[in-house]
């Protein structure tokens, strides 16, 4: 009998069995794709690059329209290059958000307030899909790569689930104490900083984490859901 580090998944469509890293590799480009890839990740910190300094040097206003000009382009980069459209595009929509806010505060610490508080609602939403046994990293892994939610009468795979989800919260809560606080002492380049390093690299070792769970649990990316195998 293969341990679940051999063999971890099911099967493919043709029936036979998938190295577990293979199911590694295909959960985690899935995974990839649905964030905008590792380009995307990095795409996600050039506006707030480019705001802080253009605000210290220029202002307010200029600032806001330079984290737009760069949100922009991007958007066009990414359509121009056939990457996934929806991350493009609700990229530059919380950038533009970011920036009106910031813009009717009339302070740059208001360009933050929105990621601010999005972390906090991802950070109680995940966690309370724990509370109610459906956590979150599981279902929608479900939905987006047709498993169905099969997986929840499996006690062994609702804990690998638990487990991934409760990193996110880890995560989420992480950025909202730690940037709801140099918000309230008006630390903006610190804000700057801490949004850039609590970003893309929390979200890899997140994702890592994540991406172990569904390789544990023996999830591959799927078109259709597989049929329940009762052995």
């Amino acid at each position: 009998m293969p341990s679940s580090d051999d063999f971890s998944g099911p099967g493919d469509q043709t029936g036979l069995a998938v190295p577990g890293d293979q199911i590694e590799e295909r959960a985690q480009r899935t995974l990839l794709e649905q964030l905008g890839g590792f380009s995307g990740l990095i795409y996600s910190t050039l506006p707030v690059v480019v705001f802080v300094p253009v605000n210290s040097v220029a202002g307010l206003t200029a600032a806001v329209w330079a984290a737009l000009g760069v949100a922009a382009a991007i958007l066009i980069w990414r359509l121009a290059q056939r990457n996934p459209v929806q991350p493009a595009i609700s990229g530059f929509f919380g950038v533009g958000i970011c920036a009106l806010i910031a813009y009717r505060m009339g302070e740059a610490k208001g360009f933050f307030l929105f990621g601010i508080y999005t972390s906090l609602v991802y950070a109680g939403v995940f966690f309370a899909s724990i509370l109610i046994r459906r956590p979150l990293v599981g279902v929608l892994w479900g939905v987006l790569n047709g498993h169905g939610a099969v997986w929840r009468s499996d006690q062994r795979l609702v804990r690998l689930y638990d487990l991934a989800t409760a990193v996110w919260v880890v995560v989420f809560a992480a950025r909202y104490l730690v940037q709801w606080q140099l918000y309230d002492i008006d630390r903006t380049g610190w804000l700057a900083f801490a949004r850039i390093t609590m970003g893309w690299p929390l979200t890899a070792i997140a994702l890592g984490i994540t991406i172990w769970a569904v390789r544990r649990a023996g999830h591959l990316p799927t078109k259709t859901a597989p049929s329940a195998d009762p052995a």
